[in-house]
This record gives C-alpha cells, sequence and structure tokens, in this order.
C-alpha cells in the first residue's frame, strides 16, 4: 500500500503526463491540420479524401498499441465505461449527431477548438467557454437533469463487455484474449491499407507520420492512467484505485466533459475539492502545444468572428456539442480515438452518428451561403 507522500507523487506524475501528451497531441494537429470535421468536409464537398486517411491511420495505430497494452501489460479494459454492457444507444446517436451538428456550425471539434486557441483564433475562445458550459449543466445541471429521465432510460444490457472482442468471445463461447490480438491487428491493418494505398496528389508522408503519432498518444494516455496511475490497494479505501483522473477509472484524450472540469476549477479555485487531473492537464497542454507549432510555423494570428451570425453559429454549435458530446459520452476524440481503440460498440454507434451530424451541419452551412 503507497503512503500518502507515494499516492500523491503518483497522482502528479499522471497529471505531468496529461499534459506532455497534450502538448504533443496539440502540436501534431496543429502542423498536420489534424481536424475531423476538416476531413468529412474535405470528402464530401471537394473529393480529397487525404485527411480522411489521415484519421484512419491514427485510428489504427491507437487500436494496435492499445489492444496491445492490454493484452501485453495488463491494462484493464474492463475498468473503463466504454466497455460497460450497459449499451446506452439511443443516448450514443442522439448525442453523436447533436455533436456533428454542432462541429459543423462551431467550425470544429472540442480538439481543434482548444488548437485555434492556441493559433490566436478569439472564436476558440468563445466556443471554448459556452461549450464548457453547455457540457456542465449536461454533467450536473438542468440539462443533466433531463438527460438521465430520457435518453439515459433507454438502453441494452449486454451478456459481456460491449468491446468487439468480448461480445464475439460471448458467442462462440471462447477465450477473447487472442480474439483481442487478432481482430486489433487484422482492423488494425485494414485501416492501414485503406488509408495507405496510393492516391494521385496526395503524398503527405509526414502527416501521415503524425497520424501514427497521434494514435500511438491514445495509448500513451491509457497507459498513463490506467497503469502508471492503478495503485492495488489505496490508503484511504484499501481497495485498488485509479488516481489522477475525474472518473476514478483508466481515460485516454477526450474533450467535451474536460472542457466543463477545466472551466469549473478556473470558477473555483480556491475550493480545495477542485484538482487538477489528467483531462484537465491535456487540455491546457493541446492549446500550448498548438501555440508552440503556430508560433515556429509563423501561423499564429488573431482571427474574430465576421459577422453576427458567424457568432450565432458558432454558439449554437458549440451548445450543440456541450450537450451531445456528455449525452453520447464522447467526441470525436473520445469516441473517435480513444474508445475505438478500445474496440467499443457503443463508441462505434457514435462515430457514425458524429459522421451523420457533420453531414447535416455541412448541409445547413450551405444553405445559409449566397448563391451567386
Amino acid at each position: 500500500m503507497p503512503t500518502s507522500a507515494e499516492l500523491a507523487s503518483i497522482t502528479q506524475t499522471v497529471v505531468a503526463y496529461g499534459l506532455l501528451i497534450g502538448i504533443a497531441f496539440g502540436g501534431i494537429s496543429q502542423a498536420t491540420r489534424f481536424c475531423t470535421l476538416g476531413a468529412v468536409s474535405d470528402w464530401l464537398v471537394m473529393g480529397n479524401s487525404h485527411r480522411l486517411r489521415m484519421w484512419l491511420v491514427a485510428m489504427a495505430s491507437a487500436i494496435i498499441a492499445t489492444q496491445g497494452l492490454i493484452v501485453l501489460a495488463g491494462l484493464d479494459a474492463t475498468a473503463t465505461f466504454y466497455t460497460s454492457p450497459r449499451l446506452l444507444w439511443l443516448s450514443n446517436i442522439a448525442g453523436g449527431i447533436a455533436f456533428g451538428i454542432g462541429m459543423a456550425l462551431a467550425s470544429g471539434c472540442g480538439v481543434r477548438t482548444l488548437v485555434r486557441v492556441g493559433e490566436g483564433n478569439l472564436k476558440g475562445i468563445v466556443v471554448f467557454l459556452v461549450m464548457a458550459l453547455a457540457a456542465l449543466m449536461t454533467l450536473r445541471g438542468l440539462t443533466a437533469v433531463w438527460r438521465t429521465q430520457t435518453l439515459d432510460q433507454v438502453f441494452l444490457t449486454l451478456p459481456s463487455r460491449s468491446d468487439m472482442p468480448s461480445l464475439l468471445g460471448w458467442v462462440l463461447s471462447i477465450d477473447s484474449t487472442g480474439l483481442r490480438l487478432a481482430i486489433a491487428l487484422g482492423l488494425g491493418l485494414l485501416l492501414l491499407l485503406l488509408a495507405l494505398r496510393p492516391v494521385k496528389g496526395q503524398k503527405q508522408w509526414w502527416a501521415m507520420a503524425g497520424s501514427i503519432g497521434i494514435g500511438l498518444l491514445i495509448a500513451a494516455g491509457w497507459a498513463s492512467t490506467g497503469i502508471l496511475g492503478f495503485v492495488e490497494e489505496h490508503p484511504d479505501t484499501l481497495t485498488s484505485a485509479f488516481v489522477g483522473t475525474n472518473s476514478r477509472s483508466p481515460e485516454s484524450l477526450t474533450f467535451v466533459g474536460p472542457l466543463g472540469f477545466s472551466l469549473e476549477l478556473l470558477l473555483y479555485w480556491s475550493d480545495r475539492s477542485q484538482v487538477l487531473s489528467f483531462a484537465i492537464a491535456s487540455v491546457v497542454g493541446i492549446s500550448l502545444g498548438a501555440l508552440a507549432s503556430a508560433l515556429l510555423r509563423k501561423q499564429f494570428r488573431l482571427v474574430g468572428f465576421q459577422s453576427i451570425q458567424d457568432l450565432g453559429n458558432h454558439m449554437v454549435g458549440a451548445v450543440l456539442m456541450g450537450v451531445g458530446g456528455v449525452v453520447a459520452m464522447g467526441c470525436t476524440i473520445g469516441h473517435g480515438l480513444s474508445g475505438i481503440s478500445m474496440l467499443s460498440l457503443g463508441s462505434l454507434i457514435s462515430l457514425l452518428a458524429i459522421g451523420f451530424g457533420i453531414a447535416v451541419g455541412i448541409k445547413i452551412l450551405e444553405r445559409q451561403t449566397p448563391r451567386v
């Protein structure tokens, strides 16, 4: 059993890793223009699949590395909510669609908002504040009551954990460990083959290398909170615990709830119950990494809203992302990379819903554009 001093040291190390992972993620995202909204809009509007293929590469590396941690390093996949047997399928769909529409209106998801803040974009600050407030309300406020009494009442209780290896293992009545490695390698290699196939005019291999780095950072998040942050016997509870996270369970990168937690910490800084966590540190790190990259690349510049309509779109989009992200229990990074790296069925449902929402949001913006 660790002493209180040792426990504090472990917690501080987990938080420090959150900051470092966030800095690296923010720097890579800014330099490579890694963006979910950009990936989908480039593909739908211009037929350019480069950034979409970047996403597939990041997803593949996150899956392979994370599942490797589970099989080889003892990361406990059952301790995270992504693999819970309780499948909130309606929340995943409704929240995902709302989040996707909000992304389109607000010019990007939570992580893109933080990158824009680092680049000097004042729109990002407004989106951050509104999105964080909406997320807090949906976690513990007025919209939280509506969420828990409506959408969250509709769910399926699965016969196993909701990750694909566990489900398939239950169907076939075999141990899921071998299946886990086979699915991870098979799916990861398939995604890499799809993403790295030759495409004329799209040969930015340095961007693809950055995407591999992003996937590995997702795995690093799981390792930090789920392995380094695990204590077998907490001195207060005398039970096993995960320290340094808001959920008291393993976490990797996600950017809806953590924005709310960050705003809450700023508002109640003198409250001793408010402490830095892995998630909050990663939020700070994203903007710091993006700032460093933007300054090095001479891309830092102040940008504001172009019109009242532009301001309105971003505020509505921020509300939809804050509410939708909490309802769906994740965002494009939380479900699209962290959850998918756990091979979560709920994350797959949410990701598809987010993609549909983005397409709807793009159509809304197209209708707002005056035709010449």
